[in-house]
């Protein structure tokens, strides 16, 4: 195995055919995701080159040019850029080129977001594992619709959680989503699993030990450009966890329908059931409605037509 600077490219050629067409029409970040796949170099190799050419630009936003997330406006960032190229073998001006046209004509508005510190407690944990990941916090979609199916253990501990979710891109390339998992107090983070059910596949798992976070990349069948729809499914399994008494969802966007379903053992049925709200992980319950779980099925559900920003849950009580 060669060392990655030692891989053999094609100095001032286009290399692939998909990058020769990106290097022509764009955009920009497609075409440097395409040049660094076909360079085969991790970002952080990239620093590292720009670093001894005397320029200064962090993972993350090598990371957020690729992705589409930021574009490279300031001197020191076009600098960076016209570096790449060498970097990459690239022609001379192929990138540089591409961000002196104008920005794509905009699909759909991109929704408003809210951070992960925002919605829930181990935000902070989240965030630092997508950067570990070199992805952007925003991953380029917002829910059209998710019906969410949870079930509850005979030790009242969650087992499973599967998801079946539409989903708009409101950025080209977008080719994945981030699963994100909060286990209950005690969940063994390194034994929670991820399956990929529908017209996606199990990519890079990370998880946080302390926090009991796991995020995981559910990487579809294909590319999407801004506007696209996609639909697709996923399961998690923990049962690691103590005694739940609660499951919530957050929501960066607004807008999309969201069901959540809860089923219980029959070995470990509640007192009681209610929905709620919150506009934050510390935020008081609001829109508290009681749900009584079906006899048969021992389950609740709640429906929401527009989600708002914030967050939905189900909680209830043991005694």
């Amino acid at each position: 195995m060669r060392p990655d600077g030692d891989r053999p490219g094609t100095t001032g050629t286009a290399g692939t055919p998909e990058l020769h067409e990106l290097l022509r029409g764009g955009p920009f970040h497609l075409a440097l995701r395409a040049a660094l796949a076909a360079r085969g170099l991790p970002l952080h190799r990239v620093q590292h080159r720009l670093a001894a050419r005397g320029i200064k630009v962090g993972v993350t936003s090598l990371s957020y040019w690729q992705q589409g997330a930021r574009r490279p406006r300031h001197s020191e960032s076009l600098r960076a850029v016209s570096a790449l190229e060498e970097i990459l073998d690239l022609p001379p001006g192929a990138l540089l080129r591409l961000l002196a046209d104008p920005l794509p004509a905009a699909g759909p508005a991109r929704p408003a977001a809210r951070s992960y510190r925002a919605l829930v407690s181990v935000g902070a944990a989240v965030e630092r594992l997508l950067a570990g990941m070199e992805l952007p916090a925003d991953g380029g979609l917002h829910s059209v619709g998710h019906h969410e199916r949870v079930r509850i253990g005979p030790a009242g501990e969650l087992r499973t959680r599967e998801s079946q979710q539409i989903v708009r891109a409101h950025r080209d390339g977008v080719d994945r989503y981030l699963a994100v998992h909060h286990g209950d107090p005690g969940c063994d983070a390194a034994r929670v699993r991820v399956t990929a059910y529908e017209n996606c596949r199990t990519g890079r798992v990370r998880c946080h030990p302390e926090a009991g976070v796991v995020v995981a990349e559910l990487l579809f069948d294909a590319r999407l450009r801004c506007g696209d729809t996609y639909v697709f499914g996923y399961g998690i399994e923990d049962a690691t966890g103590g005694r739940s008494t609660e499951y919530v969802r957050g929501f960066s966007y607004a807008g999309g329908q969201y069901m959540l379903q809860v089923r219980f053992d029959e070995a470990a049925l509640p007192v009681r059931c209610r929905r709620f709200a919150r506009t934050g992980p510390h935020a008081p319950r609001t829109a508290l409605h009681d749900l009584t779980p079906s006899g048969r099925h021992r389950a609740v559900h709640l429906v929401e037509q527009a989600v708002r920003r914030g967050i939905l849950g189900i909680a209830w009580d043991w005694e």
